[in-house]
């Protein structure tokens, strides 16, 4: 009986020796993790979260730190008008930047695939990510300066419109005042003939203000010239340089010596109406044939003496932010091509294969499959340089010159210029520094959320 009972009874629950060594362990990894995460959270505290928190303390007091103004920074940075101008270029940028950078990113990327030296066009193009923005802020304030002796930009747009329009080759010449011709200075710069000139009559212009060294190569002297008589049905005259080298010579008459002024364009007038033009020669001579009879004024239109083109104001109020952003696109496209290209590598190509199996061409296939699979890989790219376009600093810093500063400055330049670059009110500036923040978190946060999504 007793024996049927022992063997009846329930058996002892199980011990588990090695549950408290797990836990110790599990401890000690937590440990473990915590003390190498600490450096980085100690770095992180330092450098992002205490810069917030005095930031926006800051922002709440007056500039001189020592009076506590509420939110009455924040009231001032949307009355003052060169603030809401940054907020305006800002918007520019966030706009305009990324849309382009992605775009070309696209392009080029689907493009780069196309061609044998892919790796070396990659390569060329991303090599500009390599120089910071100091440098390339230097490169381009060159690049964009308005004299085109220095600006490479405006040496080529110079030499574009040189070729098919032409430029003047007497900007500094002049009539001499009193002289034996009359010419009277129009309002648009030209000059006109005081006494009128009849069929078989002729006709001596001078100009002064020509330095004998800035006169054509063919330029021949004047005095043959101012010897000819006109036809009956003709006008002739001479455009020269009344001017003797080594001294002498009479005002307002051709002397030997007095060189012609070629490449001169030389209109008649008749009542007020340009009904003839030529050019004058290598000497300078003009003649106008077959004209009726009675009185014409002679005019040197206002385009001989039109100053030499100097190019496009590249830095100027009005095209200073789209050179700026310029600079930017050449900097970044690199980078939105290398990231794309990296998305585009990844595609199925048995769905490119398939729709071309189906007759698709390539701009369908571009359209309908490939930009779809890349919108992924597009959002990123795009909210990751509107992030970066918030922060832009050094370019608009360095680029812009002092007098346009105003007319290109975006929040970060305006936060730095109110705070240390002569505004010396930092509670203003960290209420900009506050404003900044706010903008790039939302952008911040759907990135993350997008690469969480992704890793899903």
């Amino acid at each position: 009986m007793t024996a049927t009972l022992v063997k009846e009874a329930s058996p002892p629950a199980p011990s588990h020796p090695d549950r408290a060594p797990r836990r110790r362990l599990r401890r000690r990894g937590r440990i473990v993790a915590v003390l190498f995460v600490l450096p980085a959270l100690l770095l992180l505290g330092a450098l992002v979260v205490y810069p917030v928190l005095f930031s926006v303390g800051r922002s709440l007091f007056d500039a001189s730190g020592t009076r506590f103004v509420g939110g009455e920074n924040y009231l001032e940075m949307f009355r003052d008008p060169v603030t809401l101008k940054a907020v305006r270029n800002t918007a520019i940028w966030v706009v305009i930047a990324p849309t382009l950078l992605t775009g070309l990113g696209l392009i080029l990327a689907v493009l780069v695939e196309k061609i044998r030296w892919a790796t070396a066009f990659k390569l060329l193009l991303f090599m500009p990510m390599a120089v910071s923005f100091l440098a390339a802020g230097i490169v381009f304030r060159l690049a964009y300066d308005e004299d085109p002796d220095k600006g490479v930009l405006n040496a080529a747009v110079v030499s574009v419109h040189d070729t098919f329009k032409g430029s003047s080759s007497y900007p500094t010449a002049r009539a001499r005042e009193g002289d034996g011709a009359g010419l009277t200075k129009e309002a648009d710069g030209s000059y006109v003939t005081g006494a009128d000139v009849s069929p078989g009559g002729t006709a001596a212009l001078g100009l002064v203000g020509v330095a004998p060294k800035d006169l054509p190569g063919e330029a021949a002297p004047a005095s043959p010239a101012a010897s000819r008589e006109a036809a009956s049905d003709e006008v002739g005259g001479v455009v020269y340089l009344d001017f003797t080298p080594g001294g002498g010579g009479e005002p307002g008459r051709v002397d030997e010596g007095e060189s012609g002024l070629p490449g001169m364009k030389v209109e008649a007038l008749r009542d007020g109406r340009t009904v003839a033009s030529t050019t004058t020669g290598s000497d300078g001579s003009f003649r106008f044939t077959g004209l009726d009879d009675g009185p014409y004024a002679l005019k040197l239109p206002a385009e001989n003496f039109a100053p030499p083109y100097q190019g496009v104001s590249w830095l100027g109020p009005t095209l200073v932010t789209p050179a700026i952003i310029g600079a930017y696109l050449w900097i970044w496209t690199g980078f939105a091509m290398v990231l794309i290209g990296a998305g585009l590598s990844a595609l199925p190509r048995d769905a490119l294969e398939a729709a071309r199996m189906d007759g698709a061409n390539e701009w369908q296939i571009f359209r309908r499959i490939t930009v779809p699979l890349l919108a992924p890989v597009l959002t990123v790219v795009f909210v990751t340089l509107v992030i970066n376009v918030m922060k832009v600093f050094d370019l608009v810093y360095i680029i812009a010159p002092g007098p346009v500063q105003e007319d290109a400055t975006v929040l970060a330049t305006q936060m730095w210029l109110v705070s240390f670059g002569g505004g010396n009110d930092q509670g203003l500036g960290s209420a900009l520094g506050v404003l900044l923040l706010l903008l790039v978190v939302p952008a911040m946060a759907f990135n993350i959320r997008r690469f969480r999504r992704s890793q899903r």
